[in-house]
């Protein structure tokens, strides 16, 4: 980790967060914290890309609007800046159950809104001059036994069920994925155009820096300790550390965070993400390995794995493996667990055997919120007063933009194409009690490693992987 010489304790802790915010050009210069009572017309709970998405377009359609944004760190700090740098059209639920719930239409309906959100990210980072590293390369599923092969040959039937065809998702052979990335093992894979590489803190601190343009007030390190409805006597409000801060509608955006606030403890699961990334690498490492136009690349294993080439050249990358801890617990402590950055390198080696001998710079972790049908979602309680948005499963860069659209429409009272999609209103069941949370999510995570063990082994599909699939409803 490069921590500059002379710098503070709170400028090292920031850098640490992720090889993304290591790269922030300058120092750190933390924004007021709330220090009095204040009333708004909006106050959103969490300075990730969530709240920083619906303030920017709120602000863009009706200037003028009073916007607070409450942030218990900086801007960007949580899962925003920290994550992969995808900004892809994953939805966590299956296009198969979003068909199920709310017919082929609405999955198509909801499929497009996601893709046509990877573009709108970019076109605000250019019109917006935020020099994020936006590329867009697409994905690269790659798969490595039969058992991929099968799920990938499944997920491209899948997306052509709703109506999307070749031209969004579609199979590839060894030699094409080859061409795109070469990894070990590859019997073929998919590839989706709708997915762009970029800088994920860069994003978010340059949203931010708009936002306040537009005349938002952003309060850093200022934690929300509380949020309560409105009724027909008082107006929503928000209680936190320095004030009072009441508003016609609270948007809660803090996704894995939403443990913390009392009520929401059980609405997402906090499950941590981990990641890795080497020095730049020669130009004849990429000369064989590919990601000529910084494609993003997984493969079908069931325990997530996600990488990037980044603009200056490194490999980040990134998967799932950390422990749930009892009672949705966070603290900084869980975003470092050395035996599951051991295994990324391993993971990463195994894919590219030529990057054995470099060196892994950066290594950090973060996490993200986990909806208990995994099916995202955003809304809002007119009655309360009272707006969300998250359960994005660390796939919410460009999610969360269409939140941000979706929420301003709300906030509003128009009706749009974006308000009547599927994932608006939706409401996800709260995870069980404690102890029955904890021992779920831990032989969850057994099993779906477990799986991938014996997919390894044997090549068929595992019976293990099908029964986590009913059990969770993903």
């Amino acid at each position: 980790m490069d921590v500059r010489p002379g710098s503070s304790p709170d400028q090292a802790r920031w850098r640490s967060l992720s090889l993304w915010w290591d790269g922030i050009d300058g120092p750190i210069v933390p924004r007021s914290p709330l220090a009095d009572d204040a009333d708004v017309d909006v106050a959103i709970v969490g300075g990730g890309f969530t709240g920083l998405w619906t303030a920017y377009y709120l602000l863009r359609e009706a200037p003028g609007t009073r916007v607070a944004i409450l942030e218990a760190d900086l801007a960007g700090s949580g899962a925003s800046g920290r994550n992969g740098g995808w900004c892809s059209a994953l939805f966590p639920a299956s296009w198969a159950r979003v068909a199920h719930d709310h017919g082929h239409n609405g999955a198509q309906a909801l499929a497009r809104a996601m893709q046509a959100s990877v573009d709108e990210v970019g076109r605000v980072a250019q019109v917006e001059e935020i020099d994020c590293r936006y590329a867009k390369g697409g994905t690269v599923v790659v798969a490595r036994n039969p058992a991929q092969r099968e799920r990938a040959e499944a997920d491209v039937a899948e997306a052509r069920a709703i109506g999307l065809g070749a031209v969004d998702l579609r199979w590839l052979s060894a030699a094409e994925a080859a061409e795109k990335v070469n990894v070990t093992g590859s019997l073929g894979g998919t590839f989706t155009p709708h997915c762009a590489a970029l800088d994920p803190a860069r994003l978010a601190r340059g949203l931010a820096r708009s936002v306040e343009l537009r005349g938002a007030r952003i309060y850093e390190q200022t934690r929300a300790e509380a949020i309560d409805g409105g009724s027909a006597r008082d107006r929503p409000r928000v209680r936190a550390r320095g004030g009072l801060v009441r508003a016609d509608i609270v948007v809660r955006a803090v996704e894995g965070w939403s443990a913390t606030l009392p009520g929401w403890r059980r609405a997402l699961l906090p499950v941590y993400s981990l990641m890795i990334a080497t020095e730049p690498l020669p130009a004849p490492f990429w000369d064989k390995a590919g990601l000529a136009r910084r494609e993003t690349f997984s493969d079908g294993r069931h325990l997530i794995i996600y990488g990037q080439r980044t603009a200056d050249d490194r490999l980040a990358f990134g998967g799932r493996g950390a422990p749930y801890h009892f009672g949705s617990h966070l603290r900084p402590g869980y975003e470092r667990v050395p035996r599951v950055h051991v295994a990324l390198r391993r993971a990463l080696v195994d894919l590219f055997p030529a990057v054995r001998g470099a060196a892994v710079t950066h290594a950090w972790g973060g996490p993200l919120g986990v909806p208990r049908d995994w099916f995202a979602s955003v809304g809002l309680d007119r009655r309360r007063g009272l707006a969300w948005a998250g359960g994005y499963v660390g796939d919410g860069v460009a999610a969360s933009n269409l939140a941000g659209r979706t929420l301003a429409d709300l906030a509003q009272g128009r009706r749009s194409e974006l308000t009547s999609l599927a994932w608006v209103g939706h409401r996800s069941p709260n995870w069980e009690p404690e102890p029955l949370r904890w021992l779920g999510v831990r032989a969850a995570l057994w099993a779906t490693a477990q799986a991938d063990r014996d997919e390894l082994r044997r090549g068929a599909p595992s019976w293990l992987a099908t029964q986590l699939g009913r059990l969770s409803a993903h």
